[in-house]
């Protein structure tokens, strides 16, 4: 019996590495891995030795005998990729180069490495770790975000009813323990420390801040109030101390989301999800209370283009359907033969659904352009256009949230294309776009050098070749000398930012939060005022 992956998966692409008869694809050296929904196992290559499952960092892999009934279209899903993909290379003739974290040694070692790290998600965590686990090269690293506590878009973006996935951060917490790593929590670039001090005291500096503004859909009334971007209200539930304050009307029966992809999809599930289900989540409380007295019985899903456009990924358009109390229906007939991809057919089968009386629903809806969000003071309807017949309508509503995508924003000091929303760079290295000459000492990773595009796993192969860049200017010689000695940069956050928090204060936080979580029957309850989060640290100190 072979081995499935299943709707979590992250794409970090650790299975490819371990798997002895290579059936794991694709594999980061392969040409579909870039734009990959998810990776897939072949139910015919494989030997059923179970080591993919054993290194998954989401526990994403089961065994084709253990799948729980509504797992069991991913043995489908799995089987199709192969069959549109069949392998014409001999077996191994794909699998990626060792990971750069486990390079083979050599006898001449340039001095120690010191790297400042700015940010503390997926694709910072995956840097540091690509620099410290290497074996040829000493390497420090110093890891700097502006919040109390560590994750990004893992702890602030991520679903809560998606908790198998929030579980890679037991990979980031690994590396937290790394020797040679440092973390200051509670401590912004370029308010509490500028990129030159860094430079001062690093020789690069590895910028994955991720992407923090919202693409806008450039319509009349987007501003009202009761309209929203979806960054925003995810935020909001997840419970980051920027938007923890924010007020979202729920008070009416019907909401839009604007957008096909995963995150309009998490949307619109939690606006309607059960208050029992998401208490049992890591959602923040502030949110679960407000969620818990909606009257949202109704969310549309509002697709510009057909439905074979829809931007969501097959597992998470397939796990939609298996909400308890929510018809997942399509507004129009979609027709996909029994040759169309898997996503189109699920949409299909949504087609032909029914409501049921007294479920709330989520209705797809493709093939209609917003043109303009309506209300006198606040938010009461959104004026669309059919895409190909022009037809106006006027879709009643109390909440719009616009799920057009995450944009970067640009970072002080560094080139910035404004049409791709990212810093200018070449495999990572800053590059001044006139000249095409690299800023010395600059890297990007994540979001802010490829744009808010793949999941968690895809930060994986994006650091490592930025890191391969920065090692190789390192060898050349072509990175700043630091001017400070490497205990100056720890002294200069103490007196700049005396309350900024440490690697040992964030898994204080951490305990803390997965106690509360167990002794409520939640995977944690997140603390979101950071005043009460450095309360926690300190507590953990005195006692320790």
């Amino acid at each position: 019996m072979s081995y499935v992956i299943t709707q979590n998966c992250c794409n970090d692409a650790t299975c490819v590495a371990v798997c002895p008869v290579d059936c794991i694809h694709p594999t980061p050296a392969e040409r579909e891995y870039r734009t990959t929904e998810m990776l897939y196992i072949d139910p015919g290559a494989c030997i059923d030795c179970g080591a993919c499952a054993d290194v998954c960092p989401v526990d994403a892999i089961a065994s084709a005998d253990s799948l729980r009934p509504e797992q069991q279209r991913y043995r489908d899903l799995n089987a199709e990729y192969f069959d549109r993909h069949p392998r014409e290379a001999a077996p191994g003739a794909h699998i990626q180069p060792l990971p750069l974290s486990i390079a083979t040694a050599t006898d001449a070692k340039p001095a120690t490495l010191r790297v400042a790290v700015v940010g503390s998600g997926p694709a910072a965590f995956y840097a540091a770790e690509e620099l410290l686990a290497r074996r040829d090269i000493a390497a420090e690293v110093t890891m700097l975000e502006r919040l109390p506590v560590a994750g990004g878009l893992v702890r602030f973006g991520v679903a809560p009813d998606h908790w198998r996935t929030k579980t890679v951060d037991r990979v980031f917490a690994r590396t937290a323990r790394r020797p040679g790593f440092t973390m200051h929590l509670g401590v912004e670039v370029g308010r509490d420390v500028t990129v030159p001090e860094l430079l001062d005291h690093h020789h690069a500096v590895v910028h994955a801040s991720g992407a923090a503004g919202d693409r806008r859909l450039g319509i009349a009334g987007e501003d009202l109030p009761g309209s929203h971007s979806a960054r925003e209200f995810v935020a909001w539930y997840n419970g980051h101390p920027d938007h923890a304050g924010r007020r979202f009307d729920l008070s009416a029966r019907r909401a839009v989301v604007v957008g096909t992809g995963n995150v309009a999809l998490d949307v619109a599930r939690i606006l309607v999800m059960d208050g029992e289900r998401l208490g049992g989540t890591d959602i923040a409380d502030h949110a679960l209370a407000a969620l818990s007295e909606s009257a949202v019985e109704e969310v549309i899903v509002l697709g510009r283009r057909g439905p074979d456009h829809a931007a969501c990924t097959t597992p998470e358009l397939l796990a939609l359907g298996s909400l308890s109390g929510v018809d997942v229906l399509v507004d129009g007939p979609v027709t996909a033969g029994p040759e169309a991809p898997m996503k189109l057919r699920i949409l299909a089968e949504y087609a032909r659904r029914r409501p049921t009386p007294g479920n709330k629903r989520i209705v797809l809806r493709f093939g209609a352009t917003p043109v303009g969000v309506e209300g006198s003071e606040r938010a009461e309807a959104l004026a669309v256009r059919g895409t190909a017949t022009g037809t106006a309508e006027s879709i009643r509503c109390g909440l719009v949230i616009r799920a057009a995508g995450y944009r970067g924003l640009p970072i002080t000091g560094l080139p910035f294309d404004e049409h791709t929303a990212t810093v200018t760079n070449i495999a990572g290295r800053v590059t001044d776009p006139g000249s095409g000459e690299p800023v010395p000492g600059q890297y990007v990773a994540g979001w802010i050098k490829r744009g808010a595009t793949g999941v968690i796993g895809t930060n994986r192969y994006c650091a490592a070749e930025t890191v391969a860049t920065l090692v190789e200017d390192h060898r050349r010689g072509l990175l700043p000398t630091p001017s400070a000695a490497p205990a100056d940069f720890p002294a200069l956050i103490r007196r700049r930012c005396p309350d900024a928090l440490s690697g040992a204060d964030w898994r204080a936080i951490d305990r803390h939060e997965r106690q509360r979580g167990q002794e409520s029957g939640r995977p944690r309850v997140k603390i979101v005022d950071p005043a009460a989060a450095t309360r926690v640290a300190a507590a953990d100190r005195a006692q320790g």
